[in-house]
């Protein structure tokens, strides 16, 4: 179905707004995709934060030129589905487990910071883990020396005084054992 020119203004403003707000774009070709499969993708990609649609390739590449993703207009050709995320990761992650599972769909590039990125580095870019999983990691490393440092600390101090007490100890049986003794008469 074609859009008249107001149908046309109302997807540019609605696209422009989310790629004001997005760090990573994907395409994709969806080819041969069943429309149930789509579906699913569409509802996935709003689960996680991620805009897709389906853009006119024309009506695309105005709506990114002066944008990061500018960079891209060369790869839009075919029919293509576009997805839009401010996590940087969401979109590659989102379009890379879907094109696992469908054959017929296809990353065909993507843009990061005002990079071109092939399907290759769009998947690479879907391998790195979330946020949370990398500040836990960090949590984790930071964490490690700290707790060596405080179990060698605790080391040395029971290593120093493990001998003090014990040697206090044996004073002490020492001066009870003399005066539970029975003092013996002196001859005189």
């Amino acid at each position: 179905m074609s859009l008249n020119l107001e149908g046309k203004k109302a997807v540019v403003i609605e696209v422009s707004a989310n790629i004001a707000k997005a760090k990573t774009m994907v395409l994709a070709e969806y080819r041969g995709t069943e429309v149930v499969n789509l579906t699913k993708l569409r509802a996935d990609a709003r689960a996680k934060g991620v805009y897709l649609r389906v853009i006119k390739n024309s009506l695309a590449r105005r709506i990114v030129e002066g944008t990061p993703f500018a960079v891209a207009q060369d790869k839009m050709s075919g029919p293509l589905i576009y997805s839009f995320s401010e996590d940087p990761v969401a979109a590659a992650k989102v379009v890379n487990d879907f094109a696992k599972g469908n054959e017929k769909f296809v990353i065909t590039a993507g843009a990061y910071n005002g990079k071109l990125l092939d399907d290759t580095a769009v998947k690479a870019l879907a391998n790195i883990p979330a946020k949370e999983v990398l500040l836990a990691q960090l949590v984790g490393l930071l964490q490690s020396p700290i707790s060596r440092i405080a179990r060698v600390l605790a080391a040395l101090s029971e290593h120093r005084a493990g001998p003090a007490p014990a040697a206090e100890a044996a004073v002490e049986a020492a001066a009870e054992t003399s005066a539970e003794a029975p003092s013996t008469p002196t001859a005189a």
